[in-house]
């Protein structure tokens, strides 16, 4: 079993990476591979709405994107990470985030994401954490995922890698999250083995409020 941990934030030793690490340290601890995978620094544009992952499968910027939803098939499990930019998630996870489920969803790979756990983590200097945790939890709950929490909302603080790591409520909460995360992928094993069998789908209804 795999888990992505997604690396939203510019600096790739920064923050967010010190609260991935801790994550991926008690998962390690539990069984569970894991990889942290760095959006990096490059623009990554945000949906045009060209609608060509309908088309090929892939969306028409072939950039991190890709390289992403490419890597999502040998995963079991991730988690998004992001510092706090004016009171919300960065530009750029914002961005990738709308670009990887859409184009995965319309793109025909759906079933790299769809019934697979998932978790938000978030950091910041002082605020902002939770307006980010929740804004990015939203992509798991259009998506069929679950959403694995801790014992308190998935969020560090500091302004440099060290503070983070000062921050012992937080390192705790990152470390519950890990172990939560190895729970519900090993559950999802044992169902597996169970025969137990995914939800049937049904045909989506997309309606408006156009009377």
């Amino acid at each position: 079993m795999k888990v992505l941990l997604v690396n939203g934030g510019p600096h790739k030793n920064g923050c967010v990476n010190t609260a991935l690490e801790e994550i991926a340290k008690t998962l390690k601890e539990e069984g569970i591979n894991s990889e942290i995978f760095w959006v990096g620094t490059k623009p990554i544009s945000g949906c045009i709405a060209c609608n060509t992952c309908v088309k090929t499968g892939k969306c028409v910027f072939d950039d991190v994107v890709n390289e992403f939803v490419e890597k999502a098939k040998d995963a079991d499990g991730f988690i998004f990470g992001s510092p706090v930019h004016y009171a919300g998630a960065t530009g750029a996870i914002t961005s990738f985030m709308d670009r990887v489920f859409y184009s995965a969803f319309n793109g025909g790979k759906a079933d790299r994401f769809m019934f697979k756990p998932a978790a938000t983590v978030s950091s910041a200097r002082r605020a902002g954490t939770t307006a980010t945790y929740d804004q990015l939890n939203k992509y798991f709950g259009i998506s069929q995922m679950p959403i694995i929490s801790s014992r308190y909302w998935n969020m560090v603080h500091g302004k440099t890698p060290e503070e983070v790591k000062k921050d012992e409520e937080g390192m705790q909460i990152m470390r519950i999250l890990g172990r939560n995360m190895a729970f519900y992928l090993k559950c999802i094993e044992v169902g597996k083995e169970k025969g137990i069998k995914l939800p049937e789908q049904e045909k989506t209804n997309l309606t408006n409020f156009i009377r």
